[in-house]
C-alpha cells in the first residue's frame, strides 16, 4: 500500500485510464517496461550516494514505511552513509528480511521494529524501543502511506478513514511521540514527510490520499515555524514517477500511465529510487541545517 502513494497523478483526468478496470486485469506480478523518451540521454540518472562518507556516523535514523521501495532506499542510502538505521512497519517479517539485506550490504546494523502507525499506543511503543534500542532519533522519516484508486462518488467513510489513518493521523502520532521525547531531552532532530506532487494540485481518483498528504505538508510547515527553537527542522518531498514495483504492477501493469507520464516530463524519463534517496539524505544532513520548512518536487 505504502508504494501506491508514490504514483504522479496530476493531469489525470476523467476514467479513461483506469476506469474499466481492464489495466488492473493482469495481476500484480506483471510490470510493463517502457523505453524512455530521447532526450533521456542527456540525463541519466546516478546511482551512485551523493553526500560524503561518514555524513551521518553516530546518527540514529527512523524510518517508517521503511520495508519496501522508496522508503527501503532511503534507508539504504542512510545506512551507508554511517547511521544506525531503525525501520518500522506493520510487517515485521518484511522487515526483519530487508533489514538483514541492507545490514549485509552496508556492514551497519539496520533494526526492525512492528508498529501500526495508526494507533498511538503502537507508535508510543515503537518509539520507546527504539530510543531504548538505539538511542533518539537524531532523523525521522514519515514515509509510510496507503493510497488506492476511487471515483469519490464511491468513497465509503471507512475508505476514507484508511487512508487518512495511515497517511496524515499516522504521521502526526510518530511526530509528535518523537518530537515531544527529543524536547524532553533537548535533542534537536531534522524530520522529512514524502507527499507526493498532487498534495499541492489536487486529484480526481485519489481525493483522501490527496486530502491527507495536503495535511501532513500544513503540518511540516506549522511544526517548522514552532519547533525550530528546540532544535528541529521539518522538510517534505513531493516524488514525481518514481517507478517502484509494488506501485506500478498494481496500478499500470500495461504501461499505458507510463508512456502518459513520459509525455509530461522534460528529461524524458521517471526518477529513480536512488534520486529520492540521495535527495533524503541531503535534506536530513547537517549540509541542509539551514532548510527548514520546504516543500521539495522530487
Amino acid at each position: 500500500m505504502a508504494a501506491a502513494a508514490r504514483l504522479w497523478w496530476r493531469g489525470v483526468r476523467g476514467p479513461r485510464l483506469f476506469g474499466a478496470g481492464r489495466f488492473f486485469s493482469r495481476g500484480p506480478n506483471v510490470l510493463h517496461q517502457d523505453n524512455s523518451a530521447p532526450q533521456a540521454a542527456f540525463f541519466s540518472p546516478l546511482q551512485k550516494v551523493m553526500l560524503p562518507p561518514n555524513t551521518f556516523q553516530g546518527k540514529v535514523a527512523f524510518i517508517t514505511g521503511g520495508g519496501t521501495g522508496i522508503g527501503k532506499g532511503m534507508t539504504t542510502t542512510l545506512s551507508s552513509l554511517g547511521a544506525k538505521c531503525v525501520i518500522a512497519s506493520r510487517k515485521l517479517d518484511v522487515l526483519k528480511g530487508t533489514a538483514d539485506e541492507i545490514s549485509s550490504k552496508t556492514g551497519n546494523k539496520v533494526h526492525a521494529v512492528q508498529c501500526d502507525v495508526r494507533d498511538p499506543v503502537s507508535v508510543k511503543n515503537a518509539v520507546a524501543e527504539t530510543i531504548q534500542m538505539a538511542g533518539h532519533p537524531d532523523v525521522v522519516i514519515n514515509n509510510a502511506a496507503g493510497n488506492f484508486i476511487s471515483p469519490s462518488e464511491r468513497l465509503s467513510p471507512n475508505a476514507w478513514k484508511t487512508i487518512t489513518d495511515i497517511v496524515l493521523n499516522g504521521t502526526a502520532f510518530v511526530t509528535l511521540e518523537i518530537g515531544k521525547e527529543l524536547i524532553k531531552v533537548k535533542k534537536g532532530a531534522a524530520f522529512l514527510a514524502i507527499t507526493t506532487i498532487y498534495a499541492e494540485s489536487g486529484s480526481g481518483f485519489v481525493l483522501p490520499s490527496a486530502s491527507a498528504k495536503a495535511g501532513v505538508e500544513a503540518m511540516s510547515k506549522s511544526l517548522a515555524a514552532e519547533w525550530g527553537r528546540y532544535g528541529m527542522r521539518f522538510n517534505v518531498i513531493q516524488p514525481g514517477p518514481i517507478k517502484t514495483k509494488g506501485a506500478f504492477s498494481r496500478l499500470d501493469p500495461t504501461g499505458t500511465f507510463e508512456k502518459k507520464i513520459i509525455e509530461r516530463v522534460p528529461c524524458g524519463r521517471l526518477g529513480t529510487v536512488e534520486e529520492i534517496a540521495n535527495l533524503a539524505a541531503y535534506f536530513c544532513s547537517d549540509y541542509a541545517s539551514w532548510v527548514n520548512g520546504a516543500v521539495s518536487f522530487g
